[in-house]
């Protein structure tokens, strides 16, 4: 479907609005989904039009590769070379908020696009029942980054969707807010038998070594093989400060714990809680009538380093 639109729908996520968005999917169109972690910007893998929707949408550049979403363990090895590492993370880890980066098979149907012209692919199978309905009604494998414009704040709600793809899509499919909200962890498993965190996530690094053993030492020269992995990324649009214990006067403050601020992620200091409320604070943080945004600090470790990744690069 060509053409911009006026605003996307906001459709309920039952049966009818299910089957709509699927209908629509594989006709080629680009329709927003919730996941467990973040609304994804859904589109049939296969086609390489489909896919141009995508990026044209979001305004994202072409050399940050797209995660694929898979309903099974059967599904992802039809797309991808898996080793017994990848198949023992995906037994533990799905359905849930792992991407793996894996070699791409030669008879894959996927559009170029999708790789960004890279030998491996970064495939999830979601957890959310809404996106395991919407892959099972199409029968496709889907492409889905967060469904925003490309360097933005994640969208953890229909209502952000509308607003950072107003005039872009068609339609939102509407499954309330996103549990997790934070986006996947990505692992890239390499040929040499090392393997790398790509972008930490609701899976943490702690899970991962007691799976996989230690990390290989990061790689700089490889340059983007994942979502999530520039510099700038999550961006409120206003310049943001990390670890204060207070706000200046022009400053919303986004607290945590014990410092309250405007919007407190958790006053129980509960990491988890915490992620999941990360994006709906800077969306209310970019839309509040001070023009700077201060976060207070948070722990390093477990989840913690996942939601310091994100304001890191927001901050960027």
């Amino acid at each position: 479907m060509s053409g911009k639109h006026l605003g996307p729908q906001i459709v309920p996520a039952d049966a009818v609005g299910i089957a709509t968005a699927a209908v629509r999917i594989v006709a080629g169109e680009a329709v927003a989904v919730p996941t467990e972690t973040v609304y994804g910007l859904a589109a049939r893998a296969d086609s390489p039009g489909a896919v141009a929707a995508i990026y044209a949408a979001k305004g994202r550049p072409g050399f940050n590769p797209l995660i694929v979403h898979v309903p099974d363990l059967v599904s992802a090895e039809a797309i991808a070379i898996f080793e017994d590492r990848a198949r023992l993370l995906a037994v533990k880890f799905w359905p849930g908020p792992l991407t793996l980066v894996l070699p791409l098979r030669e008879d894959a149907r996927i559009a170029p696009a999708v790789t960004a012209g890279l030998p491996t692919i970064a495939l999830r199978c979601p957890a959310h029942p809404v996106m395991r309905a919407v892959l099972d009604a199409s029968g496709l494998p889907l492409a889905a980054p967060s469904a925003n414009r490309s360097g933005g704040v994640s969208p953890t709600s229909a209502a952000h969707v509308a607003q950072s793809l107003a005039g872009q899509i068609a339609m939102v499919l509407d499954g309330g807010d996103c549990p997790a909200g934070l986006e996947s962890t990505i692992v890239a498993l390499r040929a040499d038998g090392s393997w790398q965190q790509l972008r930490p996530g609701p899976v943490t690094h702690e899970d991962l070594v007691d799976l996989l053993g230690g990390e290989a030492e990061s790689d700089l020269a490889r340059g983007i093989e994942a979502p999530g992995q520039l510099a700038s990324h999550y961006a409120p649009g206003k310049p943001l400060r990390l670890d204060a214990s207070a706000a200046h006067a022009d400053e919303f403050l986004i607290g945590f714990g014990a410092i309250e601020g405007h919007f407190n992620l958790s006053a129980s200091s509960d990491l988890a809680e915490a992620a999941a409320r990360l994006y709906a604070a800077l969306h209310q943080a970019a839309a509040a009538p001070q023009p700077r945004i201060a976060v207070a600090g948070l722990p390093q470790t477990g989840l913690g380093a996942a939601i310091n990744d994100r304001l890191r690069r927001a901050a960027a």
